[in-house]
């Protein structure tokens, strides 16, 4: 079968392939990202773990999406579409790059709201960002429309989609014990319609344990925040933001075995509680 694949790219986390009968072909990876960059050390189990979510994801929203089958513990297939150009962010929770942003004077938030860290948003926000292998940066409505990036149709079809599927992700996250803070989707079209794609898993949303949520705190996170709290505590989220502002490509450090494995271990524990399904 491999013979007969046609290499297309290596995103951040999974490597993407054409299959003969014009399908796409995602063969997750043990890759993990935070901050726009790349990690050269492996996250045991993680590509495996992203695979069966998004099939979890994709078959449990009533959304229509790109998902076809499953080929294996890291491989699914999809239908090939026609990726629309921003990344759909639903931010449920006062947190992440939202904090600095709203302290810069960047973002409104609704009035009365207290600033506190990880509080609940009143209402959870539509805030996307463009698309890009590179580093992500946010867009306004007008922008995305100036910029030919959707419709204004396209825009509010994406905003109102992507609101709805945060609250019943929400809902079975609740239902495990976790707190789904934000989340991040993307749309493709086949034709004139419009389908959810790429992946769903912990690489694209904050989970929270409801045990151990508390505001005004750093959360205990079920995803990939482990690793971005570790770099920011350590100075890297600083060091990669000084490196593109002098126009340099910033360089992942080495991850300890330790954090590896207690990445796995959570990517792992999310699964079976979310799925019910023993890993």
């Amino acid at each position: 079968m491999t013979a007969c694949l046609k290499f297309l790219r290596s995103g951040k986390v999974k490597d993407i392939y054409e299959l003969p009968d014009g399908n796409i072909l995602f063969h997750f990876s043990d890759r993990v990202s935070a901050f726009d960059v790349k990690f050269p050390t492996p996250i045991p189990r993680k590509g495996e773990v992203l695979c069966r979510f998004a099939e979890f994801w994709f078959k449990k929203l009533p959304t229509k999406n790109h998902y076809v089958r499953t080929e294996g513990k890291y491989k699914i297939v999809v239908k090939k579409m026609q990726m629309i150009p921003i990344e759909c962010v639903v931010r449920g929770y006062f947190y992440g790059s939202l904090v600095q942003r709203w302290k810069d004077g960047k973002v409104k938030l609704p009035d009365g709201f207290i600033s506190q860290l990880a509080a609940k948003l009143p209402t959870p926000i539509f805030d996307p960002t463009t698309k890009s292998e590179t580093h992500d940066v946010p867009i306004s409505k007008q922008d995305a429309i100036d910029r030919n990036l959707v419709s204004k149709n396209e825009y509010e079809w994406l905003e109102t989609t992507s609101l709805e599927i945060y609250g019943q992700m929400f809902k079975i996250a609740d239902a495990a014990g976790f707190v789904l803070a934000d989340l991040k989707l993307e749309f493709g079209k086949v034709g004139d319609e419009i389908l959810l794609g790429d992946s769903i898993g912990p690489d694209e949303y904050r989970l929270w344990p409801k045990e151990s949520y508390h505001i005004g705190h750093i959360q205990e996170s079920f995803d990939k925040q482990l690793l971005r709290d570790w770099l920011a505590s350590n100075g890297y989220q600083k060091k990669f933001e000084d490196d593109r502002d002098a126009g340099k490509e910033p360089i992942a450090p080495p991850l300890s075995d330790a954090l590896c494995l207690e990445l796995s271990s959570r990517y792992i524990t999310a699964y079976e509680k979310i799925t019910g399904i023993k890993f």
